[in-house]
């Protein structure tokens, strides 16, 4: 937490750190990278053509989708192509059960990414710090999310050099108003990893492990559905399953595709519950076709 009652805002709890990653390091994906250079960075690498066409780098960006799909691994390597400094931020950092103290903690959290711009400031879980106030009966909670906003505002205004992203796995819930234009007025869909993506990721887990003929390939095509985090798991799975056999005979051996394909038998993709919860918010809370792009790919996966 930043603050107690008797104090000033307090942001040392939030780290500030350097991102050693670029959208070069996110395999596969190339929708949402295409979305993240349009956004923010095509502009920025072109003052003179952003200028030519009124381009206005005002608003943020809202990340979407499942979770464990790599939303925050995305925002890190938008803040290493931007060569700015990150700032994540989650509902643990903001509420306080003292009044006035989570607003102050969301003031708090702004002034230091103005202090350390150029930055990317991350709103983790935005649909439980600035969710709709219609479902909050709690007044608390109103006043965190009506300062959240007066601080989006604020960034849209007057400061330069710091890059709203958020994330949430419930878009639905996040009150309209964060929404509207100079907010989080852009989002991008972040589905479960395709191919190219999973191949990535398993190498990622893989790199620093004892392996031996490890078919990536197979397993990336075997694994549709499965979210990041669902693939970081099988390889940990697969690690354990390694290690036990070595502890057991006293002989460490590598980890094989054997233990690969075990690990998946005994793992199922995390993702149906929050595609089949999309999917009733496509078909009966879609009015105004904000989630037209979770529709094309709900009717393309045969969910819809």
């Amino acid at each position: 937490m930043f603050v107690r009652d008797d104090e000033e805002p307090e942001v040392s709890a939030v780290s500030v750190e350097p991102s050693a990653l670029t959208l070069s390091d996110v395999g596969g994906m190339e929708r949402v990278k295409e979305r993240i250079d349009a956004a923010f960075l095509a502009p920025l690498r072109n003052p003179k053509l952003r200028q030519l066409y009124s381009k206005s780098l005002r608003g943020g960006l809202l990340l979407y989708g499942p979770p464990g799909c790599g939303k925050t691994f995305i925002a890190r390597a938008v803040a290493g192509e931007l060569g700015a400094k990150f700032i994540s931020v989650g509902l643990a950092d903001v509420l306080d059960p003292y009044i006035g103290n989570s607003e102050r903690n969301v003031r708090g959290v702004f002034e230091l990414a103005r202090r350390e711009a150029p930055c990317v400031l991350f709103l983790d879980e935005i649909d439980a710090i600035g969710q709709r106030r219609s479902m909050t009966r709690n007044n608390a909670m109103r006043g965190t999310v009506n300062q959240l906003l007066t601080e989006l505002d604020g960034v849209a205004a007057a400061n330069d050099g710091v890059f709203v992203l958020a994330a949430s796995n419930q878009p639905w819930d996040v009150d309209p108003a964060m929404r509207r234009p100079g907010r989080l007025d852009r989002t991008v869909l972040v589905l479960p990893p395709d191919e190219p993506a999973r191949d990535a990721i398993f190498r990622y887990h893989l790199r620093d492990r004892p392996v031996e003929g490890i078919n990536l390939r197979r397993l990336a095509r075997a694994t549709d559905g499965y979210s990041g985090a669902d693939i970081a798991y099988v390889c940990e799975v697969a690690a354990e399953q390694a290690l036990l056999a070595g502890a057991r005979s006293n002989d460490p051996r590598l980890i094989n595709m054997n233990d690969m394909e075990q690990a998946l038998r005994d793992t199922r993709p995390s993702t149906g519950a929050w595609l089949e919860s999309a999917r009733n918010v496509v078909l009966f809370a879609d009015q105004d076709g904000s989630y037209a792009e979770l529709r094309d790919f709900l009717k393309k996966t045969r969910r819809l």
